[in-house]
């Protein structure tokens, strides 16, 4: 499928996008799960859209899905970064594939299935993220995994059914080593992971990223997909994980972006001015406000498109593949931020109340500063593209 004849609509409709729009400030309010949401865009085949055709997706690329998820994120944030994680999985899974790495084409015959993964990579205190783990790694006889750790920021806690997680094996021969696995969730798996009922947060609230504590949680042979050296790696797992979660996150907070603008221009259209008698879209402070976003805003799209046609493409930047990364994740996030402050003063006074859709992506949008690449990691990588590492 031709990515300048891909209509974002033919897989996510005006009139689902409204259902989940008028559902938003709800889930929100009550701190709940939106499990309507999910089964009306499991229903419209959105949690196998990165699945190959030939499995029973619908074959999209991850530039195609990147558009998607914007689309999805303007009405909904919450459950587009919610349903994000998934996509992650099924995009790993894809990028991997794409380089010849088929071990995770259970993860999309799965989501064909009606399977739904979860992200279990984020620990409190782990900076090193994906190149090392708090977690143990225990091995099982028939060549398992035993997982005893604590993981946070787990999304989609009310409903995945397989939890991609990674843990450090100290005890084999050739440790250490970190690994890649899943664990299922069933009832016998019920005292093995423990998700915890403690997601009440400022924003974000209906992706219920629960804490999830792992006490002996078993993965077996077959769901063991990467036993890896300590540190960074041109594995195409973790590249695919790095790139596709960088990239649909970059998409989610543009997509709040592009709503913020939204807003601001019908808030200017519909205030009046008592001084002048014209709407504040005659304004010309307000004008340069609007502008100043759109201009912002405008340059966003374009870049997620470039990167995610690029890995698609399997365009080989190198060393620079960090940096660029973490360098549109850290744009997409912070021109948000500024986007949204500059609707609500667009807005004015009623954007401050809780229940204004201003208020709620003001919330939202804080989030992306805690999803890695954060700020500092973002400017460490990039200067040293640019500059060179750091000298002993």
């Amino acid at each position: 499928m031709a990515c300048d004849a891909f209509d974002p609509s033919d897989h996510l409709d005006d009139a689902l996008l409204e259902r989940i729009r008028s559902r938003a400030a709800t889930h929100d309010r009550e701190n709940s799960f939106p499990h309507d949401d999910l089964d009306d865009l499991r229903a419209a085949g959105y949690l196998t859209a990165l699945v190959p055709e030939d499995l029973g997706g619908a074959g999209l690329s991850l530039a195609q899905a990147a558009r998607l998820q914007q689309r999805l994120a303007g009405a909904a944030p919450a459950t587009a970064l919610a349903v994000n994680m998934h996509l992650v999985w099924t995009g790993v899974a894809k990028v991997a594939a794409d380089r010849g790495v088929d071990a995770l084409r259970f993860v999309q015959e799965g989501a064909a299935a009606g399977e739904v993964f979860a992200f279990g990579i984020s620990e409190a205190g782990n900076d090193l993220v994906l190149f090392g783990s708090d977690t143990a790694a225990v091995p099982t006889p028939g060549d398992g995994y035993a997982f005893t750790g604590r993981k946070i920021f787990t999304s989609l806690a009310p409903a995945w059914t397989q939890l991609g997680l990674h843990g450090l094996d100290t005890t084999s021969p050739d440790a250490p080593r970190i690994v890649f696995a899943f664990v299922p969730r069933s009832e016998e798996e019920a005292r093995r992971v423990i998700i915890a009922d403690d997601w009440d947060t400022l924003g974000m609230r209906a992706t219920q990223s629960r804490t999830t504590t792992l006490a002996g949680a078993l993965a077996p042979a077959d769901r063991v997909v990467r036993r890896l050296p300590l540190g960074p790696s041109p594995d195409p797992m973790l590249f695919g994980i790095f790139s596709v979660f960088e990239i649909l996150l970059a998409s989610v907070y543009t997509g709040i972006a592009g709503r913020a603008v939204e807003v601001a221009v019908a808030s200017a259209h519909a205030r009046t001015s008592k001084r002048s008698g014209r709407t504040l879209a005659q304004d010309p402070d307000i004008r340069w406000r609007v502008a100043e976003m759109a201009l912002t805003y405008d340059a966003l799209p374009p870049q997620i498109a470039a990167l995610a046609s690029d890995v698609d493409a399997r365009v080989d930047h190198g060393a620079r593949w960090f940096s660029l990364l973490a360098g549109v994740k850290h744009r997409a996030v912070s021109s948000a931020k500024r986007i949204v402050d500059e609707a609500m003063l667009v807005a004015g006074g009623s954007s401050y109340f809780s229940g204004s859709e201003l208020s709620r992506l003001s919330r939202d949008v804080q989030a992306g500063l805690f999803h890695p690449s954060d700020p500092e990691s973002a400017h460490a990588a990039v200067a040293a593209a640019w500059l060179g590492p750091v000298e002993d």
